[in-house]
């Protein structure tokens, strides 16, 4: 029998998500008693059996997402295995406790207290066991820190259309779209970064900037750095106002063989871009960075707005069964063949930010993800309206749910392209 090694942080956590379960047990019977008056012996009973029943279910998916993270987010997979599977564990070690280590204990003239303290430990031991080896083996706790090709279900049971990476194109030109609006105060610097990272790293480039009709400066300050910088250059946005308008016309017109949308305040990281051009040269056809995986940092970001981010791509990761857990940040690169294939896009505001990846995934195309920074803006005022945006990010999510379930892989890519000889690179595009 191969030993399977045992992580420390797992069993903490594995701890800490028990103690919350069992707070949520008190708390629930404590609200049905005293506030519910159910004071009889059966209605007693009857809190007893739903505390119980919805804290191992707290506890199951507190495992899922915190201790045992990874595998598979299937429905039937989760409600008709993996769940049944936990209260067997949960039972098994109630079961053992009660009837096993309680008398045995209690027959050696323990004090109760030690009788009870030694009982929950034990009974946790094997409930922890059991789940390890039984309820999530599929999962592993080390899983944020492994950076694959993952995809939903309907890619996942096509592996042809995952070929090895040496048979995709190289990137000839690697485009950049910057969405900007009244940006006047950043637009210059924000470019000036990112065209010295890539021109330090010898990649051959194009900078576009979609003018989302700013009413401030900022295009003369693109006309005045396009005029005096060689692989930028910007466009009007011929769309109605709007984040996903303007970078849908960046990503009509940008002229690479790959492209990044990168946001225009500067809170992107340039390296990070050049980490995505290596990851596409790799052969991978989406590459998603993660501001909250090991490696990962953010800088200055609004308290409100992180708890909401995290709870919205929480949303987004069961329920599309997704390891990834930055869904709705924009920076993000995609081979043209992507794009193509997740034409035409619907969405006029920031819920594009999901529309794309998504579809991406939910398509066939496969992706990794790596861990970037991102800072928070120090000019200018953010376009993010989050109050306005909740129901258009639901539409588009469920939208591409129903795609994946409803379409029987009627837009799921059938092919690759081949890879061709790599040629030699200047700095910039004209």
């Amino acid at each position: 029998m191969i030993y399977k090694k045992v992580h420390l942080p797992q069993i903490l956590r594995f701890l800490a998500g028990g103690g919350i379960s069992a707070l949520f047990n008190l708390l629930l019977i404590f609200v049905m008693i005293e506030y519910l008056e159910w004071n009889g012996p059966l209605w007693r009973n009857l809190a007893n059996v739903i505390s119980i029943e919805l804290s191992l279910l707290l506890s199951f998916f507190i495992y899922r997402l915190w201790v045992w993270t990874g595998g598979t987010w299937n429905f039937r997979e989760v409600i008709f295995k993996q769940i049944p599977l936990y209260h067997l564990s949960a039972g098994s070690a109630v079961f053992l406790r009660v009837f096993v280590l309680f008398p045995i204990l209690d027959g050696l003239k323990l004090d109760y207290k030690v009788n009870t303290l030694l009982g929950v430990l034990l009974s946790a031991s094997l409930n922890y066991i059991i789940s390890d080896r039984i309820v999530f083996n599929n999962q592993s706790s080390e899983s944020q820190d492994i950076f694959c090709p993952e995809g939903l279900e309907p890619s996942l049971h096509k592996k042809e259309y995952f070929k090895h990476r040496e048979e995709y194109e190289s990137i000839d030109l690697f485009s950049l779209v910057i969405p900007a609006y009244n940006e006047e105060d950043s637009i210059e610097s924000t470019i000036q970064n990112i065209t010295q990272a890539l021109e330090k790293e010898n990649i051959f480039y194009e900078v576009l900037v979609v003018n989302d009709n700013s009413k401030d400066n900022t295009e003369l300050v693109l006309q005045r750095i396009c005029n005096n910088t060689l692989g930028v250059r910007y466009i009007n946005n011929y769309y109605p106002n709007g984040f996903g308008f303007a970078v849908r016309c960046g990503l009509e017109n940008f002229k690479g063989d790959a492209v990044a949308i990168v946001m225009a305040d500067s809170s992107d990281s340039p390296e990070d871009i050049v980490h995505y051009y290596r990851k596409l040269e790799e052969g991978y056809e989406c590459v998603f960075g993660s501001r909250f995986v090991r490696g990962g940092k953010v800088f200055d970001y609004p308290r409100h707005k992180l708890i909401i981010n995290r709870l919205a791509n929480l949303f987004i990761k069961v329920l599309f069964g997704l390891k990834f857990n930055d869904t709705t940040n924009a920076f993000k690169a995609y081979r043209r063949e992507v794009i193509e294939g997740i034409s035409p896009l619907i969405s006029h505001h920031f819920n594009l930010t999901v529309e794309i990846p998504l579809k991406s995934i939910a398509r066939g195309y496969n992706y990794t993800v790596i861990p970037i920074t991102w800072t928070n803006r120090k000019t200018g005022i953010s376009k993010l309206r989050i109050r306005e945006m909740g129901s258009r990010y639901l539409f588009i999510v469920l939208s591409i749910l129903l795609e994946k379930f409803l379409s029987r892989g009627d837009y799921i890519r059938k092919h690759t392209r081949v890879k061709s000889l790599i040629k030699s690179k200047p700095n910039h595009a004209n």
